[in-house]
């Protein structure tokens, strides 16, 4: 029965590479965010550096966990879901033949290889791009097989629109391109290490006109579009507003290049490039409004379901964190409240309210609703599980950005502390001790976050597991033909 039920609901699509994307996903997710809880602990309890020295430092865990989470975790589902979305709304199988494998097992070699050199202390030193040149070679041969696949898939559709989300998807893989090659070049010394281009202040515009356009083109372009695929499907409702999305859309990618000088202010960067920046994120904040409302709206009629569907929950949930995190974003671009955020946990927070709350959260629905969907299965093997999962998650969250933006005021606040005398009031170590009680809260909101990601590898297991014992007992059953 299994069969006839993907050869009925199932065109010839190919979903084998959506599968090894979406099981990665969960994979790199669990190992990421292990990462990340082992760092939330070496803040509290630092002799933990001294486990593995020097490969268990802080300092070489950090972007080992960065990219793990950004990268792998949520590379493999921008991969996963965005070969899905366009299969299903092109109606037209994958193109590209041996490409599609080699963005799947090369993807794999590069996180493989950063877990490797990061540790190791081989590193280009900017921030989300810290992998040496050979690796950055590697990235880039993805990168253009990716393009090839999605795109080729795009030119022999069978339908003459071309859905929003993959417009989002398709912006997403473009602009990372440039973003990578230009951020990266670099003067090779030796096959483990390379030197920037640029120098100076240069260096350091080009590096947050990178970092920040990562943040809004592979953590925020690439993962609307998986909104404006999931949300309507798991809620079986059509898109509140067509036309706001594509105004979302245009709006969105043309002005977020220009936010990343709001990461520079005080600092040698021309004054004129530092207001630019915090013009321009002040305006961000309307279409990223815009695509919240359309997709929180999407749910009209529909909120019902949300009592019930644990999976809905997670899609609608992100979006909440999605419009809490894009206006925190231009609120801290701010120059007069970026003197207080600046370098501070309140950054920190910020970070995990945008990637726990809306990149994981969205991946985390979009997963549970396409493991079903690829293994012929009217839903995942435990919806209870599901359910903790999301509690757990949510309660993660807030607990880890609501410590984060405690400590971050309140080491602003005594940062720039002044006796009448004009000495300081405080000494750094008097603001790390009063931070303590948040590295400890932080440390509990990224511990009750993995061990959901633990429930979903596990409820995953079961529910593949499931599907393939099905699989075999058709095979067993299937006529013998001579």
């Amino acid at each position: 029965m299994g069969s006839e039920l993907a050869s009925a609901e199932q065109p010839n699509y190919n979903y084998n590479v959506v599968r090894q994307f979406t099981v990665m996903t969960i994979v790199w997710g669990v190992v990421g965010m292990s990462v990340g809880v082992l760092l939330a602990a070496q803040l509290f309890w630092p002799e933990l550096n001294d486990l593995f020295q020097p490969y268990s430092h802080f300092g070489r865990l950090r972007p080992l966990h960065t990219n793990a989470v950004i990268f792998a975790f949520g590379g493999c589902a921008l991969f996963a879901t965005s070969y899905y979305v366009v299969q299903r709304t092109c109606q037209a199988k994958l193109f590209g033949g041996f490409l599609i494998p080699f963005t799947f097992w090369g993807w794999q070699l590069v996180i493989v290889l950063a877990a490797i050199t990061l540790p190791m202390g081989y590193t280009s030193s900017k921030e989300y791009a810290e992998l040496e040149w050979p690796i950055d070679i590697l990235i880039t041969l993805v990168w253009v097989a990716y393009a090839i696949v999605f795109f080729g898939t795009i030119v022999k559709r069978k339908t003459s629109h071309i859905y929003v989300a993959n417009w989002f998807f398709g912006a997403f893989i473009l602009t990372v391109a440039v973003l990578h090659v230009v951020n990266s070049a670099a003067v090779p010394v030796n096959a483990f290490k390379s030197y920037s281009a640029y120098s100076g202040a240069a260096d350091a515009m080009i590096q947050w006109w990178y970092g920040h356009n990562a943040v809004g083109f592979f953590l925020t372009a690439g993962f609307l579009g998986i909104m404006y695929y999931f949300v309507p499907k798991q809620a079986n409702r059509p898109v509140y507003s067509y036309q706001l999305s594509i105004v979302h859309f245009w709006a969105l990618i043309s002005i977020y290049i220009w936010a990343g000088p709001h990461h520079l202010h005080y600092s040698a960067l021309p004054d004129w490039a530092q207001s630019l920046g915090m013009v321009m994120s002040l305006i961000l904040l309307a279409p990223s409004w815009g695509g919240m409302i359309n997709g929180i709206m999407t749910l009209s009629g529909a909120w019902d379901k949300l009592r019930t569907d644990p999976t809905l929950r997670f899609l609608v949930v992100s979006l909440s964190f999605y419009g809490m995190s894009t206006f925190e974003g231009p609120m801290m671009a701010i120059k007069t409240v970026n003197a207080l955020s600046h370098n501070t946990d309140w950054t920190i927070g910020h970070v995990h309210s945008g990637a726990l709350g809306w990149v994981a959260m969205i991946s985390i629905g979009a997963v549970y609703h396409l493991i079903p969907n690829l293994y012929n299965r009217k839903q995942m093997w435990s919806v209870s599980l599901i359910n903790t999962h999301f509690w757990l998650a949510t309660v993660g969250t807030v607990l880890y950005i609501a410590s984060m933006w405690v400590n971050g005021i309140l080491q602003g606040l005594m940062w720039r502390a002044f006796n009448k005398d004009g000495s300081l009031t405080y000494s750094f170590i008097d603001a790390v001790e009063q931070s303590y009680p948040g590295y400890f809260v932080r440390f509990l909101g990224g511990a009750f976050f993995l061990a959901g990601m633990v429930l979903m590898a596990y409820n995953a297991y079961r529910t593949i597991e499931e599907a393939n014992e099905e699989s075999a007992v058709d095979a067993a059953n299937e006529p013998q033909t001579a």
